[in-house]
Parts: C-alpha cells; sequence; structure tokens
C-alpha cells in the first residue's frame, strides 16, 4: 500500500512538471529584460557624444580650422606696413666722410599702390653726390610718394593671389575636418551596431541554451520514469551541449566586440579608457528606424552641394584659376612707375608745404620683359593641364556620390522590407516551437521536431536581428555616401 502510494505521488509530481509550460520568450520581451539589475544602457547616440569628445583623430581634425586661419594670417602678412631704417657712418683721421641715416615706411595696398614716406639725413666731406642735402634743410629730407604697376601686377599678383588663395584653403580644411570626423563615426557606429549584434546574439543562444536545459530535465525525468527511451537522453543532452558551445562563442564574441569598441573611448588628457563590463547596447530600436530618412532628390542635392570631396576638389579648381589668372599676367611686360615728393607736403623741419608736381620730385620708370617667355608660358600651360585633370576628377567623383545614394537608398528601403517579412517568419516559428513544447508538456514529446523547431527560431531570430543590425549601418553608410555632416547625428554636434 505504501509503495503504491509513493508511486502516485510521483505520477503526481510528474503530471505537475508536464504541466508546466515552458516560456519561449519573444524579441521584445527580451528587448525590456536586461540580465542583471547593475546593467546600463548605452545608446548610439551616447557612444557619439563619447567619441566626439575626446577621440585623437577629432582633435586632430579640430586643429585644421586653426592652420587655415594662420595660413591666411600669413598671406595676409604680404599686406603688412614695413617700417626700415638703416645708419652707415665713416669717419678716419678726424675726417668725417659720410653719415648717412635713413628710414622709411612702406605701406602696401590691396590695389597695388604702394605709399612710401622716407626720411633721410645725410652728410660728410666725401657725400656722394646724389645723397647730398643742402646744408639749409639741416641735411635732412623728407620723400613721400608711391609705386605703380601699369603693366604685370595691376589686376593680380602673387600676394594678392596668395591671399584669395589662403581663404579658399580655409573652405578646403573645413572639408577635410567634416570627412574625418565622418569617418572616424562611420567606423564607431559600424562597430557600435557590431557590438549591438554580438550581445544580442548571445541573449538569443543564452535563452534558447535555457529552454534546452529544461527540455533535457523533463525527458530525463521522463526517462527515470520509463515514459522514454534512453536514446532520448542522448539527443537531449547533445542538443544541450551545442548551446552551451554556441553560448561561450557568443560570449567571446560578445567580448570581442566590446573590446574594439573601447578603441573610440578616450579620457579629457587621452588617456585610453575601457568599456565598462555593465554597459550593454541600447536593444530598444524605435520604429522610425526604419522609415525612410528623406527622399533621393534631397539626399543627392545635399550631397552635390556640400559634400567635403566636392567641397574639396571644387576649391582646388578655384585656386588653379587663381594660379590661371596670376601666369597669363606674368605674360605681361613689367612696367613700374615710381613717383616720389621732396620736402612736401611736410618739409625737412616737420612743417606744411604745398605741393608742387613739377617740382622738387624723384621720378622713375622701370620695365622688364624676357624676350622668349618660355618660363610664363610653361608656367601657364602646366596650370591648365592641372585645371584639366581636376575638372576630370571633379566630375567623376560627382557622378561616384550620386551612384553610390542611389544604390544606398535603394538597398536601404528594400532592407526595410526584409525585415518585416523576417519579422513575420520569426513570429511564425516562434508558433512552432511552443506547439511542439505543449506537445512536450501532454507527454507527447518528438525531440527531433523540437529540435528543429527550435534551430530554426534561434536561426531565424538571429538572422532578424543580424538585419536589424546591418540596416543600421546601411543608414549611417548613406550618409557618409551623401557627406552629411556628423553622419545627421544631430545639430547639436555641429557646436
Amino acid at each position: 500500500m505504501r509503495k503504491l502510494l509513493i508511486i502516485l505521488l510521483t505520477l503526481s509530481c510528474l503530471q505537475s512538471v508536464r504541466a508546466q509550460n515552458i516560456d519561449v520568450k519573444s524579441l521584445e520581451e527580451l528587448l525590456v529584460t536586461a540580465p542583471s539589475d547593475s546593467s546600463e544602457l548605452l545608446s548610439l547616440e551616447s557612444f557619439v557624444v563619447f567619441v566626439l569628445a575626446n577621440h585623437p583623430v577629432v582633435k586632430q581634425a579640430e586643429l585644421l580650422p586653426e592652420i587655415a586661419r594662420q595660413e591666411l594670417r600669413l598671406a595676409r602678412g604680404a599686406f603688412d606696413p614695413k617700417l626700415e631704417a638703416s645708419w652707415d657712418v665713416k669717419n678716419f683721421k678726424g675726417t668725417e666722410y659720410y653719415d648717412i641715416f635713413n628710414t622709411s615706411l612702406k605701406v602696401p595696398t590691396w590695389f597695388p599702390i604702394d605709399p612710401k614716406i622716407s626720411v633721410d639725413r645725410n652728410k660728410g666731406v666725401f657725400l656722394n653726390p646724389e645723397n647730398t642735402i643742402p646744408g639749409s634743410d639741416d641735411f635732412r629730407q623728407v620723400t613721400a610718394g608711391l609705386s605703380l604697376p601699369i603693366g604685370r601686377g595691376l589686376l593680380i599678383d602673387q600676394r594678392r593671389a596668395a591671399v584669395k588663395q589662403a581663404q579658399i584653403f580655409s573652405e578646403i580644411n573645413q572639408a577635410e575636418r567634416i570627412k574625418l570626423i565622418n569617418k572616424i563615426l562611420l567606423s564607431a557606429a559600424k562597430d557600435y551596431w557590431n557590438w549591438y549584434f554580438a550581445y544580442y546574439n548571445f541573449r538569443l543562444i543564452d535563452e534558447s541554451m535555457s529552454i534546452s536545459e529544461e527540455i533535457y530535465r523533463r525527458v530525463r525525468l521522463d526517462f527515470d520514469f520509463g515514459e522514454v527511451a534512453a536514446i532520448d537522453t542522448v539527443q537531449a543532452a547533445i542538443t544541450l551541449q551545442n548551446r552551451q558551445v554556441d553560448r561561450r562563442a557568443a560570449l567571446i564574441d560578445f567580448k570581442r566586440s566590446g573590446l574594439v569598441l573601447s578603441n573610440y573611448l578616450w579620457g579629457e588628457n587621452q588617456e585610453p579608457l575601457e568599456l565598462k563590463d555593465e554597459l550593454i547596447p541600447d536593444l530598444k530600436l524605435e520604429d522610425q528606424a526604419l522609415v525612410p530618412i528623406t527622399t533621393l532628390d534631397s539626399l543627392t542635392e545635399l550631397a552635390l552641394l556640400r559634400h567635403p570631396d566636392l567641397v574639396k576638389t571644387s576649391g582646388k579648381l578655384s585656386q588653379l584659376t587663381i594660379d590661371e589668372r596670376l601666369a597669363k599676367e606674368n605674360l605681361k611686360p613689367r612696367v613700374d612707375l615710381n613717383y616720389n615728393l621732396i620736402n612736401s607736403p611736410i618739409g625737412a623741419g616737420g612743417d606744411f608745404v604745398d605741393v608742387q608736381l613739377r617740382n622738387n620730385y624723384k621720378l622713375g620708370v622701370v620695365f622688364e620683359f624676357p624676350l622668349f617667355l618660355r618660363k610664363e608660358r610653361a608656367k601657364l600651360k602646366q596650370t591648365r593641364v592641372k585645371i584639366d585633370q581636376t575638372s576630370y576628377e571633379f566630375n567623376l567623383r560627382q557622378r561616384e556620390i550620386v551612384n553610390d545614394i542611389s544604390a544606398g537608398y535603394f538597398a536601404l528601403n528594400n532592407s526595410k522590407d526584409m525585415l518585416e517579412l523576417m519579422q513575420g517568419a520569426v513570429d511564425n516559428y516562434k508558433r512552432l516551437l511552443e506547439a511542439e513544447l505543449f506537445n512536450l508538456t501532454n507527454g507527447e514529446s518528438d525531440l527531433f521536431k523540437i529540435n528543429f523547431q527550435q534551430d530554426k527560431l534561434l536561426e531565424s531570430q538571429i538572422k532578424l536581428m543580424k538585419l536589424r543590425a546591418e540596416f543600421e549601418k546601411a543608414k549611417v553608410g548613406l550618409f557618409w555616401s551623401a557627406g552629411v555632416a556628423y553622419l545627421n547625428f544631430g545639430s547639436s554636434y555641429l557646436d
């Protein structure tokens, strides 16, 4: 009687165990279930903030505008006023041969009229006659005049060309800065989504292993009571062992992807940081992530206007155009006029004197013209060849950008449809597995069918998450192809 009671109690417990359904969590349930209370979510936007804050490549890119400012400052230095002075004295055996003192102030201007004011004080026994100044003026003389090129250098010269090219260089450097930052953000975003997939892949395999553990426990219990054959326990054990191996491999991939992500984390003092173990990717994908970002035409139009590669190439063309103007200007003969008033409008004593253009002046003309112009003509030809090369490069890059955007946009929209189809497949595989597990609960187990459906569900879930990660990477890649500043992560990063 006692043995019968024990058997009945055991059978009752077995039925109780069978009555408990094995819970198959959906992707949405895994999204809101963190593995531990200490876990912290790290969203892509928060990660981008860390990258932009202290990453060495970003810091290098931020130095480019300063380089451009100093380049412009260097070019404008050619227009700085220049103060010059010289003093030359010779005294021999008590005789003052000469005492020559000269000081001058030159003020270069954008239009090639360069004013010059000089003060001379010359005296001595053996002074060169052309430097002689009457003693009535206390051996002092003031000259004020200007120099004007009427041939080469009238329309453009080297210093004006340098300033214009330096201004264009600022635009080129700004485009290069955006390109460098975009490049590191593209790499960082892709590695983030690799980390995201590695983590979610681990979570899915871990959940599948939990189901396999429960199936193994129930099959083992059925075997103990003679409900199933011993081979069924072996089959359940093999499935569990495979899940355990897959879980370890997925954990390794997740840890490795986290270390890769740490490459982008730097402190304020440029000390390398590591991703904390409690940080996990933000798995809550918003619905709008599957909505087309913007129209193809607007994205293409934006790219043709602001793509860093096109801005840089266009800037090079503008610089070469300035070189071409300068080369054409150098084909002209050099004819410089110099006119200086002597002791007017300010006299040697510092008093104002009436200006007399036909009296008390120095006038000079400088003429220069190479007979063959081989150097000048070769320079012009070289510049035109470079313009043609750069134009071809611009047209080619423009075409490549338009095609890259079209291809990326088409792939992105198709990926959206694939995600929706894959989501439906995951839901159906989940229903099939739940049906087989229900049969297991009722004692009508078929391990082959259970394992098959469980494998298919896990495979479809992983594929779905892979598609989601690839979709997000493709979205960032589309912004990269269009040259959108900061890959459209937000206008707040522009400051």
